[in-house]
C-alpha cells in the first residue's frame, strides 16, 4: 500500500509526514480491496470497521478509536424518498465516517499531532476522534461557523482557530501552519485514508437494503462523500454485487458551484466563482482541491449536478422536520436541491438522500 501522486505519479510510503506531493498533487492512494462479499463483513462489529477487510488499514489501531460510527438507519420519507440518517453518528454528522478512517491511519503511524480546517463538522469529527486516540488537535474554522460547532470542538480539548474571511482563506491559513511548524495535516481532502471511511455510507446502504437504489442524492462541496460513495461504487460494480451505477444527482449552493459551473461547460477543472454567503455553509467551497477528479468520475459515470435554491433550504428544513426530522441547513439543501431536480427532470422514484448533520449544530 502506498501513497501515488495525483499528478506526477510519484510514490511514498504512507507513513510520510509530507501532505502531498513535492510538484503538489495530492496523494491518492494504492490499495485495492478484496472482492466484496457478506463473508468477509465482520458482523460483531457495530461501527464502520464491520468493513475493515475492504479499507484500507494498517493495523488494528481502529480499535482504540472507533466511537461506535456507522451502521446509521435508512428511513421512508415518502413513496419516492428514502433518507440515510448519517447524522446519528457521535459527532452528529457524516464526517465521523472519514475521520474514523484517518485518526486510526494517524495512530497507526504515531502521529501525535495533528491541524485541520474545516467549515465545522469535519473539524469537530476529527477533534472527538483524536481525542479518543490521544492526539492533540487544532482545528481552524471560518469566521461565521455555527457556535455550537465551536463549542463542541472545543469540548473535546482541541484547539479552534477562527480565521476572518472565507471557507477557502481559512484552508490557506491553516496549510501555512502545516508548512512553517511541519504539523500532520489530518485534513478530509488532502488525505485518501478519509475516503476509506466515507465509502463506508455505500457498504451500509447496500448490506441494509440488498440493493443500491437508483438514484442517490449527494452534496458536494469539497466532495469527501461523493468520492467515498463512487468508490465504493465502482467496487460493488468491479465485485459483480451490482450490474450499473445509479444516477448519483450531486447538488450544489447556488452562490457557490464551481463544479456544476464546469459541468455545464464540459470544462475539466473547477470554474473559477466568488463565493456569497449561504446557508449550505458546509459546501460552500469555492476552490475544491479535488475538483478535478470529482470532474473526471462525474462525467465518467453520468452524474447530474444541480443546485440548492437558496430561497427554499429553509422551507425544505421546515418541511422535514414536520416529518419528524431535523437537520442543519446545508442537509436541508439536499432535500430542497431534490425537489428541483424533480422540477427540471419530472418525478424521481427509488431515491436516496443522506441526512448529514443534525439540526442543533446550526441553529444560529
Amino acid at each position: 500500500m502506498k501513497f501515488v501522486c495525483s499528478k506526477c505519479g510519484k510514490t511514498a510510503d504512507v507513513t510520510t509526514r509530507a501532505p502531498r506531493c513535492v510538484c503538489g498533487g495530492l496523494w491518492d492512494l494504492d490499495f485495492q480491496p478484496p472482492k466484496f462479499d457478506f463473508s468477509l463483513v465482520d458482523t460483531h462489529q457495530w461501527n464502520l470497521f464491520r468493513y475493515r477487510q475492504f479499507m484500507a488499514l494498517e493495523d488494528e489501531s481502529w480499535r482504540d478509536v472507533t466511537l461506535g460510527e456507522g451502521m446509521t438507519p435508512v428511513v421512508r420519507l415518502d413513496d419516492d424518498v428514502l433518507l440515510k440518517m448519517d447524522y446519528f453518528m457521535p459527532t452528529l454528522s457524516f464526517k465521523d465516517r472519514g475521520a474514523a478512517a484517518l485518526i486510526a491511519h494517524c495512530k497507526a503511524i504515531g502521529v501525535g499531532r495533528v491541524v485541520q480546517d474545516s467549515s465545522g463538522n469535519a473539524g469537530n469529527a476529527v477533534a472527538a476522534y483524536c481525542a479518543r486516540a490521544g492526539i492533540s488537535c487544532e482545528i481552524f474554522v471560518p469566521e461565521g461557523t455555527s457556535p455550537k460547532k465551536i463549542d463542541m470542538i472545543r469540548a473535546h480539548g482541541a484547539v479552534c482557530t477562527v480565521v476572518p474571511g472565507s471557507r477557502d482563506h481559512c484552508a490557506d491559513v491553516c496549510r501555512t501552519k502545516v508548512e512553517s511548524d511541519g504539523v500532520y495535516y489530518a485534513n478530509h481532502v488532502y488525505n485518501p485514508f478519509f475516503y476509506e471511511g466515507t465509502k463506508t455510507y455505500i457498504y451500509e446502504v447496500y448490506e441494509q437494503l440488498g440493493r443500491i437504489p437508483e438514484h442517490l442524492v449527494i452534496p458536494v462541496g469539497n466532495g469527501t462523500l461523493f468520492l467515498g460513495a463512487i468508490y465504493a461504487l465502482e467496487h460493488l460494480l468491479s465485485s459483480g454485487c451490482i450490474d450499473h451505477t445509479p444516477l448519483i444527482i450531486a447538488l450544489q449552493s447556488e452562490r457557490c458551484d464551481p463544479l456544476l459551473r464546469a459541468m455545464e461547460t464540459d470544462s475539466d477543472v473547477p470554474a473559477a466563482v466568488s463565493p456569497a454567503p449561504t446557508l449550505a455553509e458546509g459546501i460552500a467551497i469555492g476552490q475544491p482541491m479535488r475538483g478535478e477528479t470529482i470532474l473526471r468520475l462525474a462525467k465518467k459515470h453520468g452524474v447530474r449536478f444541480v443546485h440548492a435554491p437558496e430561497d427554499e433550504i429553509l422551507a425544505a428544513r421546515a418541511a422535514l422536520a414536520r416529518k419528524g426530522i431535523y437537520c442543519e441547513h446545508t442537509t436541508a439543501a439536499n432535500y430542497a436541491a431534490y425537489l428541483q431536480y424533480c422540477r427540471q427532470y419530472g418525478p424521481t422514484p427509488d431515491c436516496l438522500i443522506t441526512m448529514c448533520g443534525a439540526g442543533l449544530k446550526s441553529d444560529h
